[in-house]
């Protein structure tokens, strides 16, 4: 049997990380980019339509709720497992569903494909928290552009094999056949009992405050929840908001969001250099504000160019925002699986509570004018940024107040 070095041993887990946040990304936007074809062969309406994506909804909260949980009782490697082959079962769910024209089997596809990486969220993100800490160097960003990446493989079959005229049901099933090898060759990197709580640990974490009474975890909440709500309000409303609040052609508003999603990517990919060379905190006010400058440029201004301009710098400064707060999380304190599942919880409420508000605020007000709301939000985040900064000893979870 062949010896790994510990360093080797590290790198390999890191790119199988790398993976399981390419692997979403590829999934999601394998179905997502289909969207316009399954609704016209489930024959459902628009707002019909809107019911079945709400399974979505319903199975990312439901497994984020209960992913800590999860983590604590058997640890990341096992949970990843599970819930990424599981995906693959929720993938498949949704190419059975469209080959039998069922809207109730896709809604429910949609439940266990959103349930499995709502739960996988917290499992990742902890391991890649670890390995973070034992690299001893910035790369959870790094690890959320490979999912940006994912979208963006994803996105690209998913428009080529529509030009090809390739039917949705056997893209989804092929998406989901691809991930099966990677998945299993991924998983074997990944150590075991990672996340399960040691008994010194839940000793220190009975005896310390809970999380709800953490300041600095609750304003690290606040930060995610902005930048989450920045993130999510573009990746629903950018291209109608180019459309109709500057007048973009269908066509042209597509290819300005393909300009966010490009700046979230490059965003995520640069933002490891920019930590590891100032701070956390610097780097999540800078992004902050150059998100907040994009999205009132977007706002206030009616020049084109600027416009298609200023949708880069709202992608790149809504981009760090959930990889650094995650990363923040995990240093607060002791329960590291509930402190992360705490934050993600905050940011997944801002991607399902924003849209609708931003809806029924765009409907009485105009989508230009609704972001105002995303526009405070974001100015928040940079004002209360200090939250997320590093821990300065390895004594300063006493000095918070975590031991009596």
């Amino acid at each position: 049997m062949t010896l790994i070095s510990p360093r080797k041993a590290l790198q390999r887990r890191l790119w199988a990380l790398f993976m399981f946040f390419f692997i979403p990304g590829l999934l999601m936007a394998s179905w997502a980019t289909r969207t316009p074809a399954i609704r016209d062969i489930l024959s459902v309406s628009t707002a019909e339509m809107g019911i079945v994506l709400f399974g979505l909804s319903i199975g990312s909260m439901s497994g984020i709720l209960c992913s800590a949980w999860l983590v604590k009782r058997f640890g990341t490697r096992k949970v990843i497992r599970t819930t990424m082959c599981c995906a693959v079962v929720g993938m498949i769910f949704l190419s059975v569903a469209l080959w039998f024209t069922s809207p109730v089997m896709f809604a429910f596809g949609l439940m266990v494909f959103g349930g499995s990486f709502g739960s996988a969220e917290v499992a990742i993100n902890v391991e890649g928290a670890a390995v973070e800490r034992e690299l001893n160097k910035t790369v959870l960003p790094m690890m959320h552009g490979f999912y940006s990446l994912g979208t963006l493989a994803g996105a690209g079959v998913g428009m080529a094999l529509t030009a090809f005229g390739t039917a949705a049901s056997l893209h989804i099933l092929l998406a989901a056949l691809v991930c099966i090898l990677p998945i299993l060759t991924g998983i074997t990197f990944i150590p075991d009992g990672n996340g399960k709580n040691s008994a010194e640990e839940q000793k220190s974490a009975e005896k310390g405050l809970p999380f709800y009474r953490d300041m600095q975890l609750m304003l690290i909440g606040v930060v995610v929840l902005a930048m989450a709500f920045a993130e999510g309000s573009a990746n629903d409303w950018l291209p109608l908001l180019m459309v109709d609040g500057h007048g973009f052609s269908p066509t042209s508003g597509s290819l300005i969001y393909a300009g966010f999603t490009l700046g979230m990517t490059l965003g995520r990919f640069t933002g490891g250099w920019f930590i590891d060379r100032y701070s956390r905190v610097a780097v999540v006010r800078a992004s902050a504000l150059m998100g907040a400058l994009g999205i009132a440029l977007i706002i206030f201004v009616d020049v084109d160019w600027i416009a298609g301009v200023s949708v880069i710098l709202w992608g790149a400064g809504a981009s760090l925002g959930f990889p650094l707060t995650i990363s923040a999380a995990s240093d607060t304190g002791p329960d590291a699986p509930t402190r992360v599942s705490v934050v993600a919880t905050t940011g997944y409420l801002a991607f399902l509570v924003g849209p609708p508000l931003l809806g029924f605020l765009g409907e009485h007000y105009g989508l230009r004018s609704a972001m105002l709301v995303v526009l405070g939000l974001v100015i928040i985040a940079a004002l209360v940024a200090k939250a997320v900064a590093k821990p300065t000893t390895q004594h300063s979870a006493m000095e918070k107040g975590y031991e009596r």
